[in-house]
């Protein structure tokens, strides 16, 4: 039997952080998507405790100012795609600036020297990523997704879905309908 599971990876990973800070002990209060605050003096056996029990899920902490800012910008990114009903009108560039309180040029050029792509790429990354998702649910039209995800027109999302994904967004459904149906005729 196969079962189709549709999963929140945030909170996965927000119950993984709490289920290891409490294990430890520690009293603490989570502030985001990837910052917590610890309220106590942590040893450094706790934190060597705490960096490998988080590692065995492939949590890494973050230390270097560098990678700090990149991991914000990834936070809001990822919000801004995954938890808003509609992406921003503003302009992203304007819209990240305004989160982070640092420029859009020191954002981008921070984010391409810690992860070799540009912020634009992993945006169009999650947004297709999003996309999929969202065309796997089967809820939304292709129109509705292309607005949610405030593309200028139906056939900018196609065009970039399929320089992304190698396919149409069609094509994309059908495999997943196909899918579908092959797993419900083995059953």
């Amino acid at each position: 039997m196969k079962l189709y599971i549709k999963y929140d990876i945030n909170e996965i990973c927000k119950k993984i952080l709490q289920e290891q800070l409490d294990r430890l002990s520690l009293s603490y209060v989570l502030l985001g998507y990837s910052e917590v605050e610890i309220k106590e003096d942590i040893s450094n056996d706790k934190l060597k405790e705490l960096h490998a029990g988080l590692n065995s899920y492939g949590i890494e902490v973050v230390e270097s100012s560098k990678n700090i800012l990149v991991q914000k910008i990834k936070d809001v990114i990822i919000e801004m795609i995954y938890e808003n009903d509609k992406l921003p009108s503003s302009k992203i560039s304007a819209y990240l600036a305004d989160k982070i309180s640092h420029s859009y040029g020191y954002i981008a050029n921070v984010f391409a020297e810690v992860t070799y792509t540009s912020v634009e790429n992993f945006i169009i990354l999650h947004r297709i990523e999003f996309a999929k998702k969202l065309i796997t649910i089967d809820e939304l039209s292709f129109t509705e997704i292309s607005h949610k995800l405030n593309y200028s027109s139906l056939a900018h999302f196609c065009t970039q879905f399929k320089n992304t994904t190698g396919l149409t967004p069609s094509a994309f459904k059908r495999i997943i309908l196909k899918r579908r149906e092959a797993a419900l005729n083995n059953t």
